[in-house]
């Protein structure tokens, strides 16, 4: 009984062809897996804060934002409550008053009443003063007739010169009174009244400063202020962050500065915001200090490579970029 050979399999070109595609597949994954991982610049996303603190000491009465708050210029932020500043006030405008008086009472000279009776004096002395020259020119006449003393005329005579310059001085007193006051005494009163009219200026700037508005339009970033506590002065209360205002900060080493020359622009993108894509110009470009950045090129020889902050502005404001956001890009 004879026995046929079994025939050999044949193999199947497609099978074959598929297995080196995965084969090679495979090989280009692990081949990619090992190569590094493409080198980029991170930076991160600031905003301009602007720290709002009174300029005076007082306790707070009443805070009227809250942290997130889309505010404008000018809105209302932390209402405070002084009894000093309004004590002060109160005697500033008291002060206002007085000093007022004083200067229309030197404008305005004196009263009608006043210089009517001025007058009448100076009337009363000059009629004195007449009777006293007419005696005087009667004893005179005696005594030239050798009917009086000599005495008796002297006498007659010096009457006569103190009853003239008491008239005198009544007409001076008269005129004065007509007058009113002197230039200078008015110039000296206007400015006294001015000077305390600047002092209440003062005070009441002040009291407005205990309604603390915002300097800026923004977003309410930080509330510091707590009802009941003593605000000091200078001391930020509330922190507003314009979010419109942009850009990123990178940190980048001299050897790859010229890539972020002043006025140059980039690509970059935001993982925060789905990789978003945006468009940088370098508008500020600064040595950091050489204690935090200096690093050896070589270890024996070569130069220190210093490092440099990098600012640059998006072309166009990103909606929904914050500060602190991650901005990464690629070197090329």
């Amino acid at each position: 009984m004879s026995t046929t050979p079994a025939a050999s399999p044949r193999l199947s070109w497609p099978l074959l062809l598929a297995g080196l595609v995965a084969l090679a597949f495979v090989a280009w994954g692990f081949w990619r897996a090992a190569q590094p991982p493409a080198p980029y610049f991170q930076g991160q996303m600031e905003a301009r804060e602007t720290d709002i603190a009174p300029k005076i000491s007082a306790r707070i009465a009443r805070v009227a934002v809250t942290e997130g708050q889309q505010i404008q210029a000018g809105d209302l932020l932390v209402e405070m409550d002084s009894p000093e500043v309004r004590a002060k006030l109160a005697q500033a405008e008291s002060a206002q008053a007085a000093a007022q008086a004083v200067a229309d009472k030197a404008r305005h000279g004196a009263r009608p009443q006043e210089v009517q009776m001025a007058r009448l004096a100076w009337q009363r002395a000059q009629a004195a003063a007449e009777l006293a020259q007419t005696s005087y020119q009667r004893v005179q006449s005696l005594f030239d007739q050798g009917l009086v003393a000599a005495q008796k005329r002297d006498e007659a005579h010096t009457n006569w010169r103190a009853s003239s310059a008491q008239a005198d001085a009544a007409r001076a007193q008269y005129d004065m009174a007509a007058s009113g006051a002197r230039a200078e005494d008015q110039a000296a009163a206007a400015a006294q009244a001015r000077q305390v009219a600047g002092v209440v200026a003062e005070v009441q700037a002040a009291q407005a400063e205990t309604a603390l508005r915002s300097p800026v339009a923004g977003e309410v970033a930080k509330v510091l202020a707590k009802v009941g506590e003593l605000s000091p002065q200078g001391v930020a209360v509330v922190t507003v962050v314009d979010l419109k205002d942009q850009w990123v900060v990178l940190n980048v080493r001299e050897e790859q500065l010229q890539r972020f020359a002043m006025g140059s622009r980039f690509a970059a993108r935001l993982p925060a915001l789905g990789d978003l894509r945006a468009d940088f110009e370098v508008n500020y470009v600064a040595v950091l200090p050489d204690f935090a950045t200096w690093r050896a090129t070589r270890g024996s020889q070569g130069f220190d490579a210093r490092t440099f902050e990098v600012h640059a502005r998006p072309l166009v404001p990103i909606e929904g970029a914050r500060p602190g956001m991650s901005v990464l890009v690629e070197a090329q």
